[in-house]
């Protein structure tokens, strides 16, 4: 039986080296194997599985639980209060049923069809103001001018969550995710919680035509899930449907205009969008691993035994550049025929609003190719910012500019 290897002088993932280039780790570390006992940075030890063929198949293996009920050493992620973590990500076959039940409604082919013109008024009023601050100020951020705020506008009017307060809940997600210290981390937490228990009883008192409303009234009628339920899927809607579609907006734009070629293609052929977008997803999804799992049972991955209990971390990014997978998997390439990824889950926890996050993407991306044909990036690629989390790689900001 394999082994993982114990050679210190192989790269360390999550270390500063790592942060520059992730993938560049994850393909010196899968060259000596497909699963890796590591360290993460606060000192916990995962198991790291890297080659496509594992990853998939760990996906939807039930042996891989996502419960922390089933963690050996005490895992608590992020020390969540109940009414945070109880939503799907964390919860196994029956109850995940169940409540994935009660929120597909929000996110049919139907409902998500009848969003577009929504979408497209939204990106077209963002662009306007995005022209206007590159006229005034000569460069703008698109993180913070573009990308953040669509998503934001979008999930924000399915949960009827006031305009004023959706960027405060996006700052505390991000600083959640990335936190600068332990105290930011706990005060991004204790507002989450207290933002969310407040809309709940806000719109309790005053229901209206809104994915929310009608999951209050699933708990309060029909009792069909607890009160820790209900504000756990709102969490994870708000989180889950702004946080990663407003990274690979940013992200996306940044890897077309590095690659002048594939964006001059997409230009003359905006029918190649969908398929650009499935690249960019396989090619920079910020998720680096998907949510951590645990082994009920012993089981093995490419020939090694994990232990009951353990934490396994199914690395999305490096299955995304598997050669055994792809071909020329480092080259980004709108035209590539197999555009299958994992970005969106896989089996039961694929994710619930896939369809709304690639119309999203779809949007966004045409609006910002086609409406500002001169953009450049306004820095030197090496000193852009991104998040320095395991969990993802994300850009803290793109300043652009554009040129005539």
């Amino acid at each position: 039986m394999n082994q993982p290897s114990s050679d210190q002088s192989l790269p360390q993932p999550f270390d500063r080296d790592h942060f520059a280039d992730p993938y560049a780790t994850y393909e010196r570390l899968r060259k000596e194997g497909s699963v890796h006992h590591i360290r993460l940075p606060d000192g916990s030890p995962v198991w790291l599985v890297l080659g496509e063929a594992y990853v998939r198949a760990g996906l939807t293996d039930p042996r891989l639980s996502v419960n922390k009920a089933y963690a050996g050493n005490g895992y608590k992620g992020f020390s969540l209060p109940p009414a945070l973590d109880a939503n799907l990500l964390n919860i196994d076959p029956d109850d995940h049923l169940r409540l994935r039940r009660l929120v597909s409604k929000a996110f049919t082919p139907r409902y998500v069809d009848g969003m577009r013109q929504r979408i497209e008024s939204a990106a077209g009023r963002l662009a306007d103001r995005f022209a206007e601050r590159l006229a005034a100020d000569g460069s703008a951020d698109v993180v913070a001018a573009f990308a953040n705020p669509l998503p934001l506008t979008l999930i924000g009017d399915l949960l009827a969550v006031p305009e004023p307060d959706r960027q405060a809940f996006s700052d505390r997600v991000n600083t959640m995710l990335d936190p600068g210290s332990s105290g930011e981390l706990v005060e991004a937490i204790q507002y989450i919680h207290r933002f969310l228990l407040d809309l709940v009883a806000a719109r309790r008192a005053l229901p209206g035509d809104d994915l929310l409303s009608e999951l209050i009234a699933a708990r309060d009628e029909g009792d069909r899930l607890s009160e820790d339920e209900l504000v756990s899927l709102a969490f994870l809607t708000l989180m889950a449907g702004s946080e990663n579609t407003q990274h690979v907006i940013s992200a996306g734009l940044l890897v077309l205009l590095n690659h002048p070629g594939q964006l001059a293609a997409l230009r003359a052929d905006p029918d190649l969008l969908p398929q650009a977008v499935e690249e960019l997803l396989r090619y920079i999804n910020p998720n680096q691993t998907a949510i951590r799992r645990f082994p009920t049972e012993p089981v093995d991955i490419g020939g090694v035994t994990i232990p009951v209990g353990d934490t396994v971390l199914l690395c999305l990014a490096a299955a995304h550049r598997d050669p055994a997978r792809y071909e020329d998997p480092d080259r980004f390439d709108i035209h590539r025929a197999d555009t299958a990824h994992l970005a969106l889950g896989q089996g039961m926890h694929y994710c619930l609003g896939a369809a709304l996050a690639r119309m999203q993407l779809q949007t966004a991306l045409g609006t910002l190719v086609h409406r500002f044909p001169g953009l450049s990036l306004d820095c030197p690629a090496d000193q852009l910012a991104w998040r320095t989390s395991f969990r993802s790689h994300a850009l803290k900001r793109l300043p652009v500019r554009l040129v005539s």
